[in-house]
């Protein structure tokens, strides 16, 4: 190990670490446990948390630390090298933010969550509005402060941020190939499938049965309770504070019986990513997954691909009717499957089918590259926002709980966040074309046995971590790097199969 670096990890890594572990538990708590009136004392300690975890990074010390390792950098080994990349990368991102403005923006956002949580259940775009053009004007500040190149937008630094190597053009290109494919394609198979009955699934489901269920499923897939735990929030979410403790949340809906089930295998897959990530690499600056784009390949992948196939429920569907007979009874798991996988247009992106999905994500990335180039305003978004999804969806949110305050992204300042849910299912479907060329993936799906499955992520993408980027990965494991083409061969192959 190179004695520099050794004792900047010790002393001042480990530090920043930990800190951000605790800012970590204070989100994890505001979501899930704390009262309602606690956010804004809470707040101010978040406030002070994040002032000690700049400093932890952003100080002289580091610096001449930092100055010194790179003189001696090829001394440094894989696991070094990789830390000290993301290391300086965070450097890059902090250095241009004045502490005092840095620290506002955590006490703002550790605000934010309860007033958009009071706005969408009030369906009140207006209440939010002051709030989120404060957590705007920051974010647009701060990628001010970063710019060094010519040209480069506010966005494209964002879009950065969660999917490194991405930019405006390349999720333009993407998600034209996904306009010109996927759009007659959708208006095709909407047609062919109307008359695919999924009453079932909006009887009264009991809460208690439905969460016994979804924690079965969870273990089921992979999930290891001795290193996790599952807990009710308003929008299902993952937190990680490292490999031994992934903590994920689920929502139940009495009239709604798949939400709750492919929620907890969306975070579950998340979840897994996070529990098999290298020790070594874990509790460090590359002790997570790569990107946002990848993490949501992860949990697309094992929602949709897995979770949607009907191989997966064969050893299973005899459980879920034999946990709520009076409702299922009298649905085959053909017509299950083809229920679950109905495509249709509606207006939240959660409860979005597989094809369709990726029309939601295109909407909310094109309502943000409004607002960074500055052609709309906040107060534009509900309106936008609502002429969006009666283009590309042929519906119309009929208030703003619907509408524009469904995601609790912007509330959190999750700017260029939302392309990598689109990105990530197409990394999804380009990953399951090589693992069934390598494996007999549906016949492990039908035998229960998600395990070699499991393994084969673990040792392709999950243990590197952040230590190798999207494309890294890709190329490494199939032989090349990311193409959407994949993504719409999947889609079309399986809709036009089930239907």
């Amino acid at each position: 190990m190179n004695q520099l670096f050794k004792e900047l990890e010790e002393n001042y890594l480990q530090k920043g670490q930990a800190l951000a572990n605790a800012l970590t538990l204070f989100e994890w708590d505001g979501a899930t446990e704390a009262p309602q009136d606690a956010d804004e004392n809470t707040s101010k300690m978040v406030g002070v948390l994040s002032d000690l975890y700049l400093n932890a990074y952003i100080n002289n010390q580091v610096k001449v630390c930092m100055k010194q390792i790179e003189a001696q950098k090829e001394t440094l080994d894989e696991r070094e090298n990789a830390i000290f990349h993301e290391l300086e990368l965070l450097y890059e991102r902090l250095e241009t933010i004045p502490a005092k403005e840095y620290r506002e923006y955590s006490e703002l956002t550790s605000l934010s969550l309860n007033i958009w949580t009071k706005a969408k259940q009030n369906a009140d775009f207006q209440a939010f509005a002051p709030t989120l053009q404060k957590i705007l004007s920051y974010k647009k500040k701060f990628a001010t402060y970063r710019k060094k190149e010519d040209g480069k937008s506010s966005y494209d630094i964002l879009l950065g941020d969660f999917e490194p190597g991405f930019n405006e053009a390349s999720f333009d290109e993407f998600f034209e190939v996904l306009k010109q494919e996927l759009i007659p394609f959708i208006k095709t198979i909407t047609e062919k499938t109307k008359a695919v009955d999924k009453s079932f699934n909006y009887k009264s489901y009991d809460v208690d049965k439905q969460q016994e269920f979804c924690n079965f499923l969870a273990g089921y897939i992979g999930f290891d309770f001795d290193k996790g735990v599952i807990k009710e929030s308003a929008h299902p979410f993952t937190t990680n504070f490292h490999n031994k403790d992934v903590r994920i949340t689920n929502h139940y809906y009495e009239n709604n019986l798949e939400s709750a089930i492919f929620s907890v295998i969306h975070e579950g897959g998340h979840a897994i990513y996070e529990m098999q990530i290298d020790d070594a690499l874990t509790q460090t600056l590359v002790g997570e997954g790569t990107s946002m784009g990848v993490h949501e390949s992860q949990s697309r992948f094992y929602e949709n691909i897995i979770g949607r196939s009907e191989a997966f429920w064969k050893p299973l569907y005899k459980r879920l009717v034999e946990t709520f007979p009076e409702q299922l009874n009298q649905i085959s798991i053909t017509d299950f499957v083809q229920a679950i996988n109905k495509p249709e247009c509606g207006l939240i992106r959660t409860e979005a089918d597989e094809l369709t999905y990726s029309l939601h994500v295109l909407i909310r990335y094109e309502v943000e590259k409004l607002l960074f180039s500055e052609k709309i305003t906040v107060e534009d978004i509900p309106r936008v926002w609502n002429e969006k999804y009666n283009e590309y969806l042929g519906v119309k949110p009929k208030n703003d709980k619907e509408g524009a305050l469904q995601d609790v992204h912007w509330a959190c300042g999750d700017f260029g966040y939302f392309p990598s849910y689109a990105l990530g299912s197409a990394i999804g479907a380009q990953i399951y074309y090589h693992m069934k060329k390598v494996m007999p993936f549906e016949l492990y799906l039908e035998e229960g046995n998600l395990k070699p499955i499991q393994e084969f992520l673990k040792e392709n993408i999950h243990k590197f971590g952040k230590s190798k980027n999207t494309n890294q990965i890709l190329f490494e494991m199939t032989g090349e790097k990311f193409n959407p083409h994949y993504y719409v061969t999947y889609l079309k192959e399986k809709y036009e199969t089930l239907y």
